[in-house]
């Protein structure tokens, strides 16, 4: 038979010795630093950028929708100085055409006015010169028929009859 040697204990891993025990108790407290000194600053520092980046996040949601805001708002500015522009181009159009239409009333009341001025000077120079032309011809008839009749017509009431009658007898003959 064989024999069957006993192996003292010491060779068993799986029975602790003392150096197990001193790596355990190493163990613990490196854990137990980690855990109160190293971890918790971590998670702070992890938390405060977490809490940054949302806030960031947050703040750049914001701003979106203030930029959104501004830009419907300059949109909507835009759009009424649009309105605002097309209803001055508006009035000034109706203002141009209101003083283009009183300026010609203005022409065509000075141009009637100059006409009508014009129409009464001319006829105040025909009647000054239908008078001087009846004394002329007056003056020319009497001394005419004086030398055709052989008598003098120096008489100013005889004078005035016969151009009378001349004058009388030259507007018939033109209506005919």
């Amino acid at each position: 038979m064989a024999s069957v040697a006993i192996v003292p204990m010491a060779s068993n891993f799986l029975v602790p010795n003392g150096t197990f025990f001193v790596e355990l108790f190493a163990f613990a407290i490196m854990v137990f630093i980690l855990g109160k000194y190293v971890i918790p600053p971590i998670n702070k520092a992890m938390t405060a950028r977490q809490d940054a980046i949302r806030q960031q996040f947050a703040d750049l949601d914001q701003a979106k929708t203030e930029a959104h805001q501004a830009e419907e708002e300059f949109r909507a500015q835009i759009a009424d100085a649009r309105h605002e522009a097309a209803r001055i181009r508006e009035e000034a159009r109706e203002q141009g055409a209101a003083i283009i239409a009183e300026m010609r009333e203005q022409a065509q009341a000075e141009a009637q006015r100059i006409v009508d001025h014009a129409h009464t000077q001319i006829e105040a120079d025909r009647k000054s010169a239908v008078a001087s032309l009846r004394n002329e011809v007056g003056t020319l008839a009497t001394t005419l028929a004086g030398r055709i009749v052989g008598e003098s017509l120096e008489d100013d009431a005889r004078q005035s009859r016969v151009v009378e009658r001349f004058l009388t007898d030259l507007d018939q003959a033109r209506s005919n």
